[in-house]
């Protein structure tokens, strides 16, 4: 049962945040229309996919800086306490460090659960608002840079697999095509091509410069043709997923998907890993974030609050930026991206032990 007490703080934890947020996020819009608004008219945006956008980048960057809001909100209405030597009343009273900590492990169980259910469903949704947004009004021609069509190669079944060099979204055309037939391992036939062109009137493919090696047992049979229409399982567009798809996608599309790519031997699986563990890894930070900042701030310093939130901020940015360069090396090493994923709240959590017991001495 809550007290007065756990309910004064966490009524103070809840408050601080939704205020952080709720400062911060106009000060975000302010500097991002500043930073567009030429691009914006030169483009002629019409002004829904403007009022859309913000909704979307609202969304996209309290996500993207939950761990800073969360941290200095906690460091600041702690730091208030502190100085208010209501700390100490309360821990005079006879009330345990650990004790006091109950009402804000409560109020960071509201905040991870608020953030896993924003993970898993209205964050993508507002990721893709925000990065279509982006390429398609402001960064070049849009289209053919939101899509990784370079030296695509995917496993459309267990036994086949397709190649190409790159591809034109625009065109529906790609370049350098090829497609190899397995039968127990052994390659029964394989088809290429200098162009492959996608017909979406009668949802055929042209192919240029066609050739076909059938491999036989005592000799392979070779066909050849300028050009050849036929008829494929796959879809041009399934070979040029956008670079950020995985991003997009809601937490149970996001499993299908990832499985989906994982068969078909996609190079990109460690970028859409650490999007997934990000879902989880994220809500955990709320625990481990609020420790540090109670321990931190729960001293009544002689700089005061000042020195507490320089501290924090540090702190935060911190682990921001762990967070940030790990991601980046899960995604372009072979570093487990689960490891890496993981390192920030491990290294944090080390940290919030640490601060935690010098706190109750």
């Amino acid at each position: 049962m809550l007290t007065i007490i756990d309910k004064y703080i966490l009524k103070r934890y809840l408050a601080t945040f939704s205020v952080m947020l709720l400062m911060f996020i106009p000060i975000g819009i302010t500097i991002d229309v500043s930073e567009k608004v030429n691009k914006m008219i030169e483009n002629k945006v019409p002004f829904k996919a403007i009022a859309m956008y913000y909704v979307d980048f609202t969304i996209y960057f309290a996500n993207l800086l939950f761990p800073i809001f969360l941290f200095l909100s906690i460091i600041w209405f702690t730091s208030k306490l502190a100085n208010n030597t209501e700390v100490i009343a309360i821990l005079s009273s006879g009330i345990s460090f650990t004790r006091f900590l109950r009402p804000y492990i409560i109020g960071a169980t509201f905040v991870s659960i608020f953030a896993l259910i924003m993970g898993f469903f209205l964050v993508p949704r507002a990721s893709e608002g925000f990065k279509n947004f982006r390429y398609d009004y402001l960064i070049g021609n849009g289209v053919n840079e939101k899509r990784d069509n370079s030296d695509v190669y995917r496993q459309i079944s267990a036994d086949e697999y397709i190649y190409v060099s790159s591809f034109n979204s625009i065109s529906k055309m790609a370049f350098n095509f090829s497609m190899e037939k397995f039968e127990k391992d052994k390659l029964k036939y394989k088809i290429t091509a200098n162009r492959i062109k996608f017909n979406e009137k009668d949802s055929t493919y042209s192919l240029f410069d066609f050739k076909k090696r059938k491999v036989g047992e005592f000799g392979d049979i070779i066909e050849t043709s300028v050009k050849k229409d036929t008829v494929f399982k796959f879809d041009l567009e399934d070979l040029t997923p956008v670079v950020y798809i995985a991003e997009t996608l809601s937490y149970f599309d996001l499993i299908k998907f990832i499985e989906k790519e994982k068969e078909r031997g996609s190079t990109n699986i460690n970028v859409y890993l650490v999007v997934l563990y990000k879902k989880y890894s994220i809500p955990i930070s709320a625990f481990i974030l609020t420790i540090i900042a109670v321990a931190v701030s729960s001293m009544k310093r002689r700089g005061g609050m000042g020195i507490n939130l320089a501290i924090g901020i540090l702190l935060a940015f911190a682990f921001v930026f762990l967070d940030k360069v790990f991601g980046v090396l899960a995604e372009k090493s072979s570093a487990p991206p689960i490891i890496a994923v993981w390192i920030p709240n491990i290294v944090f959590g080390i940290l919030a032990i640490y601060l935690l017991r010098n706190a109750k001495r």
